[in-house]
């Protein structure tokens, strides 16, 4: 009854998990659709010819805070076992960042208030309002650089817990942990070298841990039986009390 309890729970948490990365793929992915580097009149104009576009984006980087709040706690309750204070470090890295995707999606509400066309806006002429629009979204991208590194963060408890539980392949924590490394990368590049940033991007590939264990939980759930070569149940208890 145990085992089918905690299939049930990976299975609750993939699909969170799943739902977490199409949110933040849609929200990560739509701003190049409407940013037109060094062009802030272009810029404006796209975002005000497709408002509900761009609403839905926003709304979708809301979206997707709310999930991962709920995601981490499912992962809890699934792996709080093998160690609880890795576990809770891991909910501790995941709402603290929340807060502050919050207000990076503020940022990006700035853009739909300064072209709104209300009156109070007519003290300003068009040419500073869209550089007031590319200021925000400016803003907003340094934002979400540095909330990019607790992104990554969360990944090392995450992936220790994985690789230490007897009911998910150890590989998965340890691809889960080099996505941290890469997550932390693309950070640091972006807020201290940003004319490598693109060189830098090239790291989210290591991200594919996120991907297959997505793919796990969501298929598979957990194993009813320990795992070949992975730590007997007394070990892995000694192991959570470490």
């Amino acid at each position: 009854e145990n085992m089918n309890a905690r299939k049930h729970e990976a299975r609750v948490a993939g699909v969170l998990y799943l739902l977490l990365g199409v949110t933040s793929a849609f929200s990560m992915g739509l701003p190049s659709a409407f940013i037109v580097r060094g062009d802030a009149a272009a810029t404006a104009d796209k975002i005000a010819s497709s408002q509900l576009l761009y609403r839905l984006y926003v709304i979708s980087g809301l979206a997707s805070q709310i999930i991962f709040v709920f995601l981490v706690l499912a992962l809890y309750q699934l792996l709080k076992g093998v160690n609880k204070r890795q576990a809770s470090l891991m909910v501790a890295l995941v709402l603290v960042q929340v807060p502050m995707a919050f207000a990076i999606t503020l940022c990006g509400f700035a853009p739909l208030v300064l072209l709104n066309g209300a009156d109070y806006w007519s003290a300003f002429d068009k040419h500073q309002l869209d550089a007031m629009t590319m200021g925000f979204l400016s803003l907003q991208s340094y934002g979400t650089s540095a909330v990019t590194a607790l992104w990554g963060l969360w990944l090392l408890p995450f992936g220790v817990l994985v690789y230490r539980s007897r009911f998910i392949p150890r590989i998965l924590g340890v691809f889960l942990i080099i996505g941290c490394l890469g997550w932390l990368v693309i950070s640091v590049t972006s807020l201290l070298f940003p004319a490598y940033v693109r060189i830098a991007d090239q790291f989210r590939i290591l991200a594919i841990g996120e991907v297959l264990i997505i793919l796990w939980l969501v298929i598979m759930g957990a194993r009813t039986t320990p795992l070949e070569g992975q730590p007997s149940e007394s070990g892995d208890r000694i192991a959570g009390d470490a």
